[in-house]
């Protein structure tokens, strides 16, 4: 399954970008859509995080391929185990969806419309992960679930 991940601020440190780029490598058509965050004050108030994030919303809904099973990675989504999140890409594919795409957002989250587009709600840890971790776990997670479906023994 075709795999894109958009994010609102990339990763420039090298090691992280080498090790994602690993499990890129291993899981075959990988796509990164890094887009820049709305700039906001130093103290933005509620009504400017409203608006970045609308800004924001237009961006990614733009870059969601057709047919895609869209997670949505937020503090308020479900934790699911490997094997869980193995049956939902499995389910997905068995669904008609060609790609997956995961969506992690900027450090005010992601506005509700990008939410309430995807197909599901996620949450990689009750802890607040800064983005470069958030993609080497997602990218370990996404890879691993991919081994469950296909039976290998990378996951025991």
């Amino acid at each position: 399954m075709k795999t894109k991940i958009i994010s609102l601020g990339g990763t420039t440190e090298k090691g992280y970008a080498a090790l994602c780029g690993e499990y890129y490598k291993r899981m075959g058509e990988v796509t990164e859509c890094d887009l820049k965050p709305e700039a906001l004050p130093a103290d933005p108030t509620e009504g400017q995080i409203r608006a970045a994030l609308e800004k924001e919303a237009d961006r990614i809904l733009g870059e969601i391929p057709k047919q895609s099973l869209v997670i949505a990675l937020c503090v308020e989504g479900k934790q699911v185990s490997s094997e869980e999140l193995a049956e939902l890409l499995a389910k997905g594919a068995l669904n008609g969806k060609s790609s997956v795409t995961c969506i992690i957002g900027s450090s005010y989250g992601l506005s509700d419309r990008v939410k309430k587009a995807a197909d599901c709600r996620l949450s990689l840890s009750r802890l607040t992960l800064p983005h470069k971790l958030a993609r080497l776990v997602l990218a370990e997670a996404l890879y691993r679930a991919g081994e469950i479906n296909k039976g290998t023994r990378y996951h025991k």
